[in-house]
């Protein structure tokens, strides 16, 4: 084995936690692969192909080059990403830093989470996956201590000690001491290494597009906890820049088929319903899209010579919107531990417990709070919506606390 074609790690997906993974695991040190099977675009041009009338999508929208996949990014993670490179490099006309949030129940209910209440600069930053995405590349191109191998896919995996053997599609082989696994929930290389993972469905999908709105947004986000569509449906508003807003509605799987299916007219009056018109009239920017929601947990996110993070670590239900920020969370543990290894292998299982004891906590304690209070906002019974909505209203009225749980949610 040529020892160009060995490392500390092997980073298999480039996505947001993959990409970021490998630049931090290269900053602190370590020679790193980067294994990906698609370059991505500059942009994802998420219209293409669904338009469901079957006509050609971008003859019906003007505000080109709009993803349909936001992301809110809270700001422990953006000094995260700025340390690694790739904050500084995003395009920054196409962000849009949250101030507010507004909450509201099924039955009266209401919770304002504000920044300047909770003395802090912002609650979030909305951004685009193809933004993200494009930055974490730059700064992975210019990293030196990063092999790309894209395209390319892993095939086997011989695993062992002191390096597993990787064997790419193309017949490379490539060894390292550690596989990294950011290659998305249904990851290949958790089944490679032998953890096996519970996935609990949610029987919901989660419907996303982008919209210009009549009324500004004011930098805040906005979302409703409804049963009158189907029972536990959220509806999130998201800002964007300018008159424009990113729309994240989990609802039941039928339901969303049927939103899916309208045409666009009938999508934005929909749209605009279920938000109570807050911000007014709506136009289509981005076709919607939809995906299956669902809990996932392994047995385990270590193995020998393995580590897994991201969505193939957990799987959580996106009404906090913390799935990727619990992402980058993994990075920066690992990327820890392994500084702090001396002369141990970077595979060494005892070392990768380390890092899993660590992660343990705050992502049970995330799966634990967005399952629950999915869960009770799910039930119809009165007594169930009585408890969720007061509760709602009593923590509004708790400033201290309501302001060390905006802490614990940005900055952890």
């Amino acid at each position: 084995m040529s020892l160009h074609n060995r490392y500390h790690a092997v980073v298999v997906g480039a996505g947001l936690v993959g990409a970021a993974a490998a630049l931090a695991l290269s900053r602190a040190g370590l020679r790193v692969a980067l294994i990906e099977p698609r370059l991505p675009p500059a942009h994802n041009d998420a219209r293409a192909g669904l338009d469901n009338a079957g006509r050609d999508a971008r003859a019906e929208f003007d505000d080109a080059g709009w993803d349909a996949r936001m992301y809110a990014i809270n700001p422990g993670n953006a000094d995260f990403l700025d340390g690694l490179g790739a904050w500084q490099k995003l395009d920054t006309a196409r962000i849009q830093a949250v101030y507010r949030m507004e909450v509201a129940g099924d039955a009266g209910g209401h919770l304002r989470m504000d920044a300047y209440e909770a003395g802090v600069p912002r609650l979030a930053t909305i951004l685009e996956s193809g933004n993200l995405q494009g930055a974490l590349w730059k700064a992975v191109r210019e990293q030196a201590m990063v092999d790309l191998f894209c395209p390319a896919s892993v095939v086997s995996i011989e695993w062992g000690t002191p390096h597993s053997t990787l064997m790419l599609e193309d017949g490379t082989a490539i060894q390292a001491e550690l596989v990294v696994g950011a290659d998305g929930i249904q990851s290949g290389i958790r089944e490679m290494a032998g953890i096996q993972a519970h996935f609990s469905p949610y029987q919901q999908s989660g419907v996303v597009a982008n919209f210009v709105t009549e009324k500004p947004h004011s930098g805040t986000a906005h979302q409703w906890f409804r049963s009158d569509f189907s029972p536990g449906d959220v509806v999130a508003f998201l800002p964007l820049p300018g008159n424009r807003m990113s729309l994240v509605w989990s609802t039941a799987t039928a339901h969303a088929q049927e939103l899916m299916s309208l045409d666009v007219d009938a999508f934005c009056r929909q749209v605009q319903a279920a938000g109570h018109a807050q911000l007014g009239q709506m136009k289509l920017i981005t076709p919607p899209a939809a995906f299956p929601l669902r809990l996932m947990q392994p047995v385990s996110t270590v193995a020998p010579g393995c580590v897994l993070v991201g969505d193939a670590a957990h799987g959580v239900h996106p009404l906090a919107g913390q799935g990727v920020n619990l992402g980058f969370g993994d990075v920066a543990a690992l990327v820890q531990v392994l500084s702090q290894r001396g002369r141990a292998n970077c595979g060494e299982l005892t070392l990768l417990m380390r890092y899993a004891r660590r992660r343990a906590e705050p992502v049970a304690r995330m799966q634990w709070v967005t399952d629950k209070l999915w869960r009770l906002f799910e039930m119809q019974a009165p007594l169930a919506s009585m408890t969720r909505n007061t509760g709602m209203s009593v923590l509004n009225s708790l400033g201290p606390l309501k302001s060390a749980l905006v802490h614990e949610a940005l900055f952890t």
